[in-house]
């Protein structure tokens, strides 16, 4: 096996090599550094920039995900098919697969498709997208998750006497994007709090003023394993921030420093959140988190979710075991590879659990539990999901406990992609794979007249958003016909077979020359 990623030079980056693919495997650099070369790639960058190069670029436009080739993915399984099935005539067209789901241990939030937009905070591009997508959320069914520092980040932002908020024009607006348009009682809006929010008192004004159906205690994520972060580009802004708590760097009240931003030396500033953590004494560790779920349920919190990502194997048992204990209503479990705002670009590819063995660990980990009689939360898997494919073989890794995906990289796509060609298609310069359907919004996008009868005048962000998510509810309906699942609940560990052995053994999912060999020499020899 070749390298599984070259470093030194990325996209994500703007950097590259000078000699292209004639590098150093194990460092990326040129086979020959050349004196007199600018500096192109990251090292070159990084004598210029310094620390900006550790970030994803442009900042607030784009999202990002790592390149390293894991020795496991998701395309190292293929979804099982029958022609044998015991189901009634009804069942015989794909259309007839439901795809609703539950979630909670009454089984109170129903979705129409079990798709989740997961821990959507201050970032940029979750602001700028927002509206978009709380009302897509609403007019899918589907859930929303808001997620860390809103509050701190909005600098209209007010607060008591005992820094607790108490007014927030942009959560506001988050929340009434999916208020106003749901539909029926399906889908759900929830609130997620790090150690910042809490302090600030964030998930009781989120559950007792704007009506959050559930919040979010949150131990990490996917991308990276420190706080979040994001870019100022103004100095009162990075002064105001540093006032309320956050970590800002560079220090933006150093006269050195505002001295190089009036040059533009300094660019811009980063503001991070602290580092949670929690107790290794496993007693006070699980005494903390309890007393934590118990304030919330008094303060109001009818369900409540944990966040965790892509940690130690112990990390993730602890996750399960307190949620257990605790009885909380959803654990989201974040493998590594992405993220929607700053996360370090080689701490995307070079931390954490990726997703096909964090979902192995999760079954194994959750059977553990359940054999022996104890609670076990439902389960949002998430970590570089894109495609139905993605949605099923999910449910099958870890059945029968996830219960909804997330999926907020391509659900924000979704969003850009179906705002620019509005706003392209009102210009008259549509590009061309639009332009390749017609020359107006109801000739380019399929759903448009069947969502404004159902949905009224909703933007083209928000038609970008359904129309994805019908095409992987479709595709998804028809991968589970093909496997006579007609129902999320009947999908098994059994519904999918390993390419190879490393996946059989990484997973415990059977291997393909090993799947079904007694039952099928049985059937020979009757």
């Amino acid at each position: 096996m070749g390298s599984l990623q070259i470093p030194n030079k990325s996209a994500a980056t703007r950097t590259k090599t000078r000699t292209g693919n004639d590098v150093l495997p194990q460092s990326g650099m040129c086979v020959v550094c050349l004196d007199g070369c600018p500096g192109y790639c990251e090292i070159g960058v990084s004598a210029m920039r310094g620390p900006e190069t550790i970030y994803p670029q442009p900042f607030g436009t784009s999202t990002s995900s790592g390149t390293k080739d894991y020795p496991v993915d998701y395309s190292h399984f293929n979804i099982s098919g029958t022609v044998a099935s015991h189901h009634q005539k009804e069942y015989e067209q794909f259309t007839n697969v439901n795809l609703e789901t539950r979630l909670g241990r009454d089984k109170g939030l129903k979705l129409k498709l079990p798709l989740i937009t997961t821990g959507l905070g201050s970032t940029k591009i979750a602001q700028t997208h927002f509206q978009d997508l709380g009302t897509g959320a609403a007019v899918c069914g589907t859930g929303i998750v808001i997620g860390e520092n809103v509050v701190g980040m909005d600098e209209t932002s007010e607060f008591d006497a005992n820094k607790k908020v108490t007014k927030c024009k942009e959560l506001e607006r988050r929340f009434k994007s999916f208020k106003d348009y749901q539909k029926d009682g399906y889908g759900f809006i929830a609130i997620q709090a790090n150690p910042e929010d809490w302090r600030l008192g964030v998930l009781e004004y989120s559950m007792n003023t704007l009506g959050s159906d559930a919040v979010e205690l949150k131990w990490g994520q996917g991308a990276k394993n420190i706080g979040g972060e994001v870019k100022i580009f103004t100095l009162d802004k990075a002064k105001l921030l540093k006032q309320r708590g956050y970590i800002v760097i560079p220090d933006p009240d150093d006269p050195v420093i505002q001295e190089a931003f009036e040059k533009g030396a300094v660019e811009g500033f980063e503001r991070h959140t602290r580092v949670g953590a929690i107790s290794e004494f496993l007693p006070k560790a699980m005494d903390t988190f309890c007393n934590d779920v118990d304030h919330l349920r008094s303060a109001g919190a009818k369900y409540i979710f944990l966040k965790t990502g892509a940690y130690r194997p112990s990390d993730l048992a602890r996750a399960i075991k307190f949620c257990s204990i605790a009885k909380v209503d959803v654990l989201t479990i974040d493998g590594a590879g992405g993220g929607t705002g700053m996360s370090p670009w080689r701490m995307m590819n070079e931390w954490g659990v990726p997703t096909v063995y964090i979902a192995a660990m999760t079954h194994e980990y959750c059977d553990r539990l359940a054999k022996r009689g104890q609670y076990v939360p439902d389960i949002i898997l998430a970590g570089g999901l894109t495609t139905e494919d993605h949605i099923y073989k999910s449910f099958a890794l870890a059945a029968p406990y996830v219960k909804a995906v997330g999926m907020s990289r391509s659900t924000i796509c979704a969003v850009h992609v179906g705002n620019n060609n509005g706003k392209w298609i009102k210009e008259g310069k549509i590009p061309k794979p639009a332009a390749e359907h017609g020359d107006s919004i109801e000739k380019i996008f399929y759903y448009a007249t069947q969502a404004k009868r159902d949905f009224g005048d909703i933007s083209t962000g928000v038609l970008g958003m359904y129309s994805y998510y019908q095409r992987l509810a479709t595709g998804l309906r028809q991968l589970m016909a093909g496997s006579r699942r007609f129902n999320l609940s009947s999908i098994v560990r059994d519904d999918i077979f390993a390419l190879t052995r490393e996946a059989a053994d990484a997973t415990g999912i059977n291997y393909i020359m090993d799947w079904e060999r007694e039952s099928s020499l049985n059937i020979l020899d009757a």
